[in-house]
C-alpha cells in the first residue's frame, strides 16, 4: 500500500482535529474537491436544501490543491454561510487524503461524504442518515450508496464493474459499489482505520476489519453537467492493485476481540 500523503494545509483554514463541543452539529458533510469551481455554489445550495430543517449540520469542503477558481468560489460561499467550513491543501494529495482531512476537521460524531462533481444527489443524504441513525450498531456501521443506474459512459461503467468484481471476490466485502461517494459513518470508526492512498475505495473492507457492518442503499446518480472528470477509465482497474493486496494482508492479520463482562463487576 502507498502511504497517504501528508497534506500541507493553508494557514488560513482550520483543519485541526477537534473533540465535538456541546453545540456541535449532528452531522458533518465532507466534500473533497479539486478544480470544481463551476460545481461549488450549485452543490452547496443542494446540500442545504436537502438538510435544512431536518438535522443540524455543517459542510466541510476540502480543496485538494485546486488551481482554478475553486478557492474563490469557496471563499464567496463561506462569507455568507457560517455552517460552511473550508480546509485547503496547498498541493494536491489525492481524494483519500482530502476526505481524511475533512473527517479530522469534523465537529459532528457522524460524517456523510459525497463527491464534489455534482453526480451524487444530496437529496439522498437523509435516507442514508436515517438507516445509520436507526441502527443499534451505528458506531461501527458504514452506509454506502449503490448507484443502480449510473449516468456514465459504458467504458467507465464496464471498468468500474470489473474493478468492483475483482475487489469483492478478493476481499469479500459484500459491497456491489464501493466507488459511490455517498457514504455515512461514525467519525470515530474512520479515525480508527489505517490510512493509505486510495483508502476511500476500500472503506467497506476496512469497516468489516473493525468488526463492523456495511449496508448498501440505492441512490440516484446524475450525469456530470459541469467540469471534467479527474480520473481516467482505467484508473479503477490498475491504480489500486497494490492497495488491494495490502488490504487483504490487513484483513488476514487483524483480530477483533469479543469483550466479556465480569459477572462480579455488576455493571460498574
Amino acid at each position: 500500500m502507498h502511504a497517504m500523503a501528508a497534506p500541507i494545509a493553508d494557514p488560513s483554514s482550520d483543519s485541526r482535529a477537534t473533540n465535538a463541543p456541546e453545540d456541535a452539529p449532528a452531522v458533518s458533510i465532507v466534500v473533497p474537491v479539486r478544480d470544481e469551481a463551476e460545481n461549488v455554489l450549485p452543490l452547496i445550495a443542494e446540500i442545504d436544501a436537502a438538510l435544512h430543517g431536518q438535522v443540524t449540520y455543517e459542510i466541510i469542503y476540502v480543496d485538494d490543491g485546486s488551481i482554478d477558481a475553486t478557492p474563490d468560489r469557496l471563499r464567496e460561499a463561506a462569507a455568507t454561510r457560517p455552517w460552511l467550513r473550508v480546509v485547503r491543501h496547498r498541493q494536491s494529495c489525492g481524494q483519500s487524503t482530502a476526505i481524511a482531512s475533512g473527517v479530522e476537521a469534523a465537529r459532528a460524531p457522524v460524517v456523510a461524504t459525497l463527491d464534489g462533481d455534482g453526480q451524487n444527489d444530496p437529496a439522498d443524504i437523509p435516507a442514508l442518515l436515517s438507516v445509520h441513525g436507526e441502527s443499534a450498531d451505528a458506531d461501527r456501521l458504514l452506509v454506502t450508496g449503490l448507484r443502480a443506474r449510473r449516468q456514465d459512459s459504458w467504458v467507465k461503467r464496464a471498468s468500474s464493474r470489473i474493478a468492483n468484481g475483482v475487489r469483492a471476490r478478493m476481499l469479500g466485502d459484500n459491497t456491489p459499489d464501493t466507488g459511490c461517494g455517498l457514504k455515512v459513518f461514525n467519525r470515530s470508526a474512520f479515525l480508527a482505520m489505517p490510512r493509505f492512498d486510495h483508502m476511500h475505495r476500500f472503506l467497506p473492507a476496512l469497516m468489516l476489519r473493525l468488526g463492523g457492518r456495511v449496508v448498501s442503499v440505492p441512490v440516484n446518480h446524475r450525469p456530470r453537467e459541469r467540469g471534467t472528470s479527474k480520473y481516467g477509465t482505467l484508473d479503477r482497474l490498475f491504480v489500486g492493485i497494490t492497495d488491494l493486496i495490502g488490504v487483504m494482508w490487513l484483513k488476514r492479520r487483524s483480530r477483533v476481540p469479543v469483550i466479556e463482562s465480569d459477572p462480579e463487576d455488576n455493571g460498574r
